[in-house]
């Protein structure tokens, strides 16, 4: 901890370095445990965990790339950087589903005896404890930061975890009812649930490359903090915004908007406002960058127009 506060120490790039330390430790927790069961469940469980290391690796070097400052080539900086990140992510994910179905489909009509079940769900229940506190910090620090690249990183450790309870739960039924072919079939139950997970953090990080807007209490913030801002006078709105768009960049959030004024304000005027609004707003929504055009109080822009003929 830096200066009392633990946020300070738990970044993004030393919650991921941590987050590659654990998945070298959970891969040779989980490769011993599968290597003295033989249990498919549990290679399944310990090939998720290669893809961790994966994920955790791609997203420490998308974390880097994401600090780096504004340049001539990106003068809007590098924070996107962290929706590749969650892509990648998620399509290991969905990879590591698809393999972990077709080692355990041979198992259903081939099943194997399984040996030393006692040390096998030791050592896969201790790697996923280890996941699920890590994951539970993780999930507190990627809303703290505003990170995706985090919240990705921790909702995989989280399918990591529900894979060894899965694993864990089928090969207790197949020590319980002497029915080996539930090792299979569990596994494959675990990889589709994995699976939906992968899907997710694709389908999340393709909206953040496009724009998303911001949150909808983000969204309720900037339109209270404006609220303050309209003056209306004899029925006329005198200081009024419209045009309001929203949108994320990794960690960035971003808002540009019209407001309008009297057109016999100084410029001075007008730009004292624009600072009081702009400072209100960064207030209210840490991290946030506000553009805000000055236009006369009956002029109005031309987005709705339509477009002329291609």
């Amino acid at each position: 901890m830096l200066n009392g506060n633990p946020q300070l120490w738990m970044t993004p790039k030393r919650l991921l370095g941590v987050s590659v330390l654990v998945a070298l430790i959970t891969i040779g927790l989980k490769t011993l445990a599968w290597w003295l069961t033989d249990s498919v469940g549990l290679l399944s469980d310990a090939m998720e965990s290669l893809v961790n290391l994966a994920s955790a690796v791609f997203g420490l070097v998308m974390v880097t790339v994401a600090e780096q400052p504004p340049d001539e080539d990106h003068p809007y900086g590098h924070h996107k950087a962290e929706y590749f990140s969650s892509g990648f992510e998620g399509i290991l994910i969905i990879v590591a589903a698809l393999a972990i179905v077709w080692a355990a489909g041979h198992r259903v009509f081939d099943p194997q005896p399984l040996e030393q079940v006692g040390w096998g769900l030791a050592l896969s229940v201790g790697s996923s404890a280890l996941n699920g506190l890590l994951a539970w910090v993780m999930f507190g620090a990627a809303k703290a930061h505003r990170s995706l690249a985090l919240e990705a990183d921790a909702r995989h450790l989280v399918t990591d975890v529900w894979t060894s309870v899965g694993v864990v739960i089928g090969i207790a039924l197949v020590s319980v009812t002497g029915w080996l072919w539930l090792d299979a079939v569990v596994a494959i139950g675990v990889a589709l649930n994995i699976l939906k997970e992968g899907a997710h953090l694709v389908w999340q990080s393709s909206q953040g490359l496009m724009d998303e807007a911001v949150e909808a209490d983000v969204q309720q913030d900037i339109q209270q903090v404006l609220a303050r801002f309209v003056y209306t006078l004899e029925g006329r709105e005198v200081i009024r915004f419209d045009h309001v768009a929203t949108r994320k960049a990794g960690q960035r959030r971003y808002v540009d908007m019209h407001m309008h004024m009297p057109s016999d304000w100084s410029l001075g005027q007008a730009a004292q406002l624009r600072g009081q609004v702009e400072r209100a707003l960064m207030a209210a929504v840490p991290g946030l960058r506000a553009t805000i055009q000055l236009l006369p109080r009956d002029v109005e822009a031309h987005f709705d127009d339509p477009k002329d003929p291609a």
